[in-house]
């Protein structure tokens, strides 16, 4: 049993109640009303930001170092793992690992060996800790086999998680088509790849009933068609990385291979596009896209080297910025870094209201600080953002009201 923790003197933030000052208490590790036991642990916020932990969904690798400095609390890895998340013995093992200070929700396989032609056993997976099924890095070619993975996920209540790029026009790009793709000589791919898999996907989940999420929607097409879908009633839900909301294919202008990124960045048009799907409430929730790659990866010419961000770690200054510059109010941040991904997940928490765990971080949202790539935490600092100011800083964080350190 936890001792209980009360929060004193906080400026708390909640996606359901919005912001306040105010008081939180934390009792045997869930979030808790009435008066604070005598002998409650006091921590005093001293008007600093008290906020649910992060929920990270589509990470491409573990990484505890990294999760703990954005104040990230629970992550969803992709299922193109090693092994591939296709088998209930390396969902459970994965599902395992992390306890108690990373809770890891792994997203199964949705074809086995995600070479989309076979179903992979989905019900068994789910079982064993599965809380989403996706397609990994590549998208389904084969409508046959997509119709039948979101039929069979309907059945089972579980959201499908797809990587919306048509492989036919992206085979062998490694960029948008554009003037700067154009300039470099770099091989790319029309962004419409990108709203041809969504408008398909789309079709068959609204043919089905299943629940579909693409986990990074970046073109101007790709949010209209989108939009419209909700308007329609599918049910469907969209994410989107920092990167592609901060940064155009402008920042591939010198080679650098750390925004050799999937999907590739796109053009300032589409930027702006997805800030304004950011502001009326297209995008749902923002991850990091956490791919660590060393420099046996990204020191390489930009067409060889792999795509990939390391933004764990600053995904919370990223996203704070989002707030500062008022495109989101903080609530509907932390609705979008935390209890929109808790949802798609099945989770009940990311939230701070009674009865919910007591994973919560304290921040100073103005403490500024420079984001380097030698030193951010983690496995690898293959970020796009290395070099750049940003504001925000994770103070303490506790996972079910145990702090971690």
């Amino acid at each position: 049993m936890n001792r209980a923790i009360l929060f004193t003197d906080a400026r708390l933030v909640c996606p359901e109640r919005g912001e306040r000052e105010g008081e939180l208490l934390v009792v045997d590790g869930v979030i808790a009303d009435g008066p604070a036991p005598a002998d409650a642990l006091r921590v005093d916020c001293r008007g600093r930001v008290l906020a649910p932990a992060l929920i990270d969904i589509g990470v491409a690798r573990i990484d505890r170092a990294a999760a703990r400095a954005g104040g990230i609390v629970r992550v969803a890895p992709m299922p193109d793992q090693v092994p591939v998340l296709d088998e209930p013995g390396a969902v459970q093992r994965l599902a395992l690992i992390g306890r108690p200070d990373l809770w890891i929700h792994p997203i199964a396989a949705a074809t086995r060996g995600l070479a989309g032609a076979d179903l992979a056993e989905m019900a068994i997976c789910l079982s064993a800790g599965a809380r989403a099924v996706g397609t990994g890095r590549g998208w389904i070619a084969d409508s046959g086999v997509m119709h039948r993975v979101l039929s069979y996920a309907r059945d089972l209540d579980v959201t499908v998680i797809t990587h919306a790029e048509d492989g036919g026009l992206t085979r062998g790009a490694v960029a948008s088509e554009g003037e700067t793709a154009s300039r470099l000589g770099l091989p790319a791919a029309p962004a419409v790849a990108e709203a041809l898999a969504i408008a398909r996907d789309l079709m068959l989940a609204e043919e089905t009933g299943a629940r579909l999420h693409l986990r990074a929607v970046t073109t101007a097409a790709g949010f209209a068609l989108v939009r419209a879908a909700k308007a329609r009633g599918v049910r469907v839900t969209c994410g989107i990385t920092p990167a592609h909301l901060l940064l155009s294919d402008n920042a591939m202008s010198d080679f650098r291979t750390f925004a050799h990124l999937s999907p590739p960045l796109r053009s300032e048009t589409d930027r702006h596009a997805a800030l304004a799907a950011l502001v009326d409430g297209t995008i749902d929730l923002l991850c990091s896209g956490h791919d660590p790659r060393g420099p046996e990866e990204k020191r390489l010419p930009f067409a060889d080297a792999s795509p990939g961000a390391a933004d764990a770690a600053a995904l919370l200054a990223l996203a704070l910025g989002l707030a500062r510059d008022g495109r989101v109010s903080l609530p509907r941040l932390f609705a979008l870094l935390a209890r929109a991904p808790a949802a798609l997940l099945g989770l009940d928490t990311g939230a701070l209201l009674p009865g919910l765990p007591g994973d919560v971080i304290l921040l100073d949202p103005d403490a500024p600080w420079r984001i380097d790539a030698d030193t951010l935490p983690g496995k690898a600092g293959n970020t796009p953002f290395d070099g750049l100011p940003v504001q925000g800083k994770l103070l303490r964080m506790w996972k079910g009201g145990r702090e971690l350190v």
